[in-house]
C-alpha cells in the first residue's frame, strides 16, 4: 500500500510539474505590439511560407512604380515541426480543425534587419470551434526574410508577382 502511495504521490508530482511547465508565459515584445493586459497567451505556432509582392503604381505618384503586399500563403506548425493549420489573405489563420479567426492590424514594431516587422493584431470573432475559437489577438514575433523585392518594379513589369520567403512566431491570446 505504501509503495502504490508513494507511486501515485511521484505521478502527481510529476503531473503538476508538467502542468507547470505547460504554463504559457507571454514574450517581451516591444511596446508597440505588446498585447493589452487582461489577455493570456494560449497557442503559439511558426508559420513558413511565402509573401507575396505585386509591381503596381505608387499611390498618388503616377509613373512611379513599387513592389506591394499583396498577400502571405504559410504553413502554421507547432515547435516539434507537426503542421496544426494554415495563415492567408484576409489575414486569416485557419487551424487544421476547422477554426479560423480573422484581425485587423492595430501596431508594427521593426523586425531583424532583412525581416518584416513585428506585429500586433486584434482578433475579429472567430467562426468554428477549436483552437482559434475566442482568440482576441495575435502578435507576430521573431520574423526573418519576407522583405519587398529589391529588383526593378516599372512600367514594363507592372503586374508580375513575387513570392519571397519568411518565418514568424505567431502567438494566439485569449481573454483571462
Amino acid at each position: 500500500m505504501k509503495t502504490a502511495l508513494r507511486l501515485l504521490s511521484g505521478a502527481s508530482i510529476i503531473a503538476a510539474l508538467a502542468a507547470c511547465s505547460s504554463a504559457m508565459r507571454a514574450p517581451d515584445a516591444p511596446a508597440a505590439v505588446t498585447v493589452p493586459a487582461g489577455n493570456k497567451l494560449v497557442l503559439s505556432l511558426v508559420g513558413a511560407g511565402d509573401l507575396t509582392y505585386e509591381c503596381r503604381v505608387k499611390a498618388a505618384m503616377p509613373g512611379a512604380y513599387e513592389w506591394v503586399f499583396a498577400g502571405p500563403t504559410a504553413v502554421l506548425s507547432d515547435q516539434s515541426g507537426k503542421a496544426l493549420g494554415k495563415y492567408y489573405a484576409g489575414p486569416t489563420w485557419e487551424s487544421n480543425d476547422g477554426s479560423k479567426v480573422t484581425g485587423k492590424q492595430l501596431a508594427v514594431a521593426p523586425g531583424a534587419a532583412n525581416a518584416i516587422p513585428l506585429q500586433l493584431v486584434k482578433a475579429n470573432p472567430s467562426t468554428g470551434n477549436g483552437a482559434m475559437t475566442d482568440i482576441t489577438y495575435i502578435q507576430r514575433l521573431n520574423t526573418m526574410g519576407g522583405v519587398a523585392p529589391s529588383d526593378s518594379c516599372a512600367a514594363d513589369n507592372a503586374g508580375a508577382k513575387k513570392l519571397v520567403k519568411y518565418q514568424a512566431d505567431y502567438l494566439f491570446y485569449k481573454a483571462n
